[in-house]
């Protein structure tokens, strides 16, 4: 059996220099923590904005289908529905079409939020994108970054 090598400490310094996860996480801890104080007026943080947003469709979408597109686990997702239920935003209901699914809609309430939010958002989006070199570029990356079957989930 091989002894561990103990990483150097400019090991540690190539990670914080360079290291894609550690970027994307802090970066995303920073977008958070902006929306999250612009969000509060409305009631709402930027994870709750973002679930909410992701319910705005014309038809109750299945709890797998919101948990693939916010990149969440199932349990997850039910974690961070129940504050919105309790408050009355969405409800969840079983599928008609399948017993075992179940649905999420968005209830008058939940709508009321995203209409004070919405205009807060545009705000502060617009505010962030104005010092980013190519916005749509960073998108586009953000995007690989996060198909798992294009490498991205490694870090």
């Amino acid at each position: 059996m091989q002894t561990p090598v103990i990483p150097s400490y400019e090991t540690t310094i190539l990670v914080r220099d360079s290291c894609l996860c550690l970027h994307a996480q802090r970066a995303a801890r920073a977008l958070a923590r902006r929306f999250d104080i612009a969000l509060k007026p409305a009631g709402i943080t930027s994870g709750q904005f973002s679930l909410l947003m992701s319910l705005n469709r014309p038809h109750p979408p299945k709890v797998g289908s919101v948990a693939a597109l916010l990149a969440m686990d199932r349990t997850t997702l039910t974690a961070n529905l129940k504050p919105l239920e309790r408050r009355g935003f969405v409800v969840t209901e079983p599928d008609p079409a399948d017993k075992r699914a179940r649905l999420l809609r968005l209830t008058p309430a939940g709508r009321d939020a995203l209409t004070s939010a919405v205009p807060i958002w545009k705000a502060v989006h617009a505010e962030i994108e104005t010092g980013l070199a190519d916005p749509d570029q960073l998108r586009a990356e953000l995007l690989v970054l996060s198909r798992p079957e294009e490498g991205g989930a490694a870090g």
